[in-house]
């Protein structure tokens, strides 16, 4: 492939690298640098491709302002046998991004023109600074002074990083005053920043049948725990048939994870909005404020084009292995779900996910199938959790009889670890189905978990 506005050959590092770079970083596409590729697109590779890609993060690093940070990835890659150098670079978002010691000038500023890099014209330099993003939450002063990291401190040492006693400078977590900025806020161990993750009876909001809030904590945790949460409500779903046995979930558990952890990173803070998530009967909504960054199309978000309004949540999203490379989210989601799922607003930006079978089970649905033969092969997959509920249920039984029978404490453990997996293996049922949150609800065993729970007890 032939060099072009979003493409550069450099057949070894060389000392105007960083004017690529800028120049990229001062389209709203972004592109990519190889090194180790000469001009006619032939591989002839690079020496110490470790190094020299240490050596590049660091002269990005220094070399180029506003920081660029978060806003490149650098991939080794082997082409005919030799090895190579990827630099992926996103749109800023703080144009115009210039080389530091030529400053703010034609000199250090370039903008792409066709398959080269050239200086940028005075006059947009002023148009775009007088432009360039002032709150941006890396500008905003923390509201909070006093912020501790421990948490924050937990993950990066469970991903095998440290952050030493620079961690605050070096994640960019300070603003130009040297004062915690509203990043750092969002990720440290206490804030105000509220999400929910709520479920409808049916396909409006109408009927909230619960409400969960996450939050309040490091934007971190946070996330994991909504991954965790709509991963435990993402069932499997289980055909027999004779000759097989087929899975699905009622979500793609890869495009779920991308547009989750989409919606955390690009979400815009600035006005203290976070994203929310709502389960209906028939689909998942994922809601994160702010809509397309400016000068992003709709045809170039589902290309992968970045342009990253949150550029320092992209790099430490990154670091913990909750992000992989640079404009692959969208992407890895478009095989699973088209492009009519994703709803533009002003202010807004809603994913909506239709679900492969209804959200709630019918306690009536695959009834068919209880046989002795599934109920072995159930069996085997059933978690242990599922099966002591099973041998316990002998009678209708409250939530709370449950949680005694089963010698637990935490309430919310029994009903997302027991029951509910149960419900969704059609193995229990509600007593009072239509409200799934009275106070006189009540659990029994359906036919197939009858048929269980005689396999379980008959002595061997």
């Amino acid at each position: 492939m032939n060099e072009n506005h979003r493409l550069e050959y450099k057949q070894q590092l060389t000392p105007e690298l960083e004017k690529e770079v800028v120049a990229f970083l001062n389209s709203h596409e972004g592109g990519i640098i190889y090194i180790g590729i000469n001009k006619k697109g032939e591989a002839v590779g690079i020496q110490e491709a470790d190094q020299t890609q240490l050596l590049l993060k660091d002269r990005l690093k220094n070399n180029i302002l506003p920081s660029c940070i978060g806003l490149f990835d650098i991939i080794s890659e082997n082409a005919d046998g030799k090895s190579i150098l990827k630099i992926m670079v996103a749109g800023g978002y703080e144009k115009p991004y210039y080389i530091r010691r030529y400053g703010l000038s034609e000199k250090g500023a370039f903008i792409r023109v066709g398959s080269s890099s050239e200086p940028m014209p005075a006059r947009m330099i002023e148009t775009l600074f007088a432009k360039r993003t002032r709150q941006s939450i890396g500008r905003i002063t923390s509201p909070k002074k006093d912020l501790k990291f421990e948490q924050l401190q937990i993950y990066f040492q469970n991903s095998g990083l440290t952050l030493n006693e620079y961690f605050a400078q070096n994640l960019e977590l300070l603003n130009d005053d040297g004062h915690f900025n509203y990043v750092a806020y969002l990720l440290s161990d206490q804030n105000n920043i509220s999400i929910k993750v709520a479920r409808y009876g049916g396909t409006d909001r109408v009927e909230l049948t619960e409400s969960n809030e996450y939050g309040y904590e490091s934007l971190i945790k946070a996330a994991k725990q909504v991954l965790d949460r709509l991963n435990l409500e993402n069932r499997t779903l289980t055909k027999i048939t004779e000759k097989e046995r087929k899975e699905k979930r009622l979500w793609n558990a890869i495009a779920l994870r991308e547009i989750i952890i989409n919606a955390f990173v690009h979400n815009d803070y600035t006005r203290e909005v976070a994203p929310k998530f709502e389960i209906f009967s028939d689909r998942l909504e994922i809601t994160s404020y702010g809509s397309l960054p400016e000068g992003l199309t709709p045809d170039e978000f589902f290309k992968g084009v970045s342009v990253l309004r949150n550029k320092e949540l992209m790099r430490i999203f990154k670091d913990l292995d909750l992000v992989e490379q640079l404009g692959s989210g969208i992407p890895r989601v478009l095989p699973f779900y088209s492009k009519n799922c994703f709803l533009f607003s002003e202010n807004f930006l809603r994913v909506v996910l239709p679900s492969a079978e209804p959200v709630y089970p019918s306690t009536e649905q695959n009834t068919e199938q209880d046989t002795e033969q599934d109920t072995e092969q159930d069996t085997e997959q059933d978690t242990e959790q599922i099966l002591q509920l099973i041998r316990i249920l002998d009678n209708t039984l409250s939530t709370n009889e449950i949680v005694t029978l089963l010698g637990l404490k935490h309430r919310p453990t029994v009903i997302y670890n027991y029951i509910r997996p149960a419900i969704h293996r059609n193995l229990i049922e509600m007593t009072l189905p239509d409200k799934p949150n009275s106070r006189n609800q009540k659990y029994r065993l359906t036919a197939k978990g009858k048929a269980l729970r005689q396999r379980l007890t008959v002595p061997s």
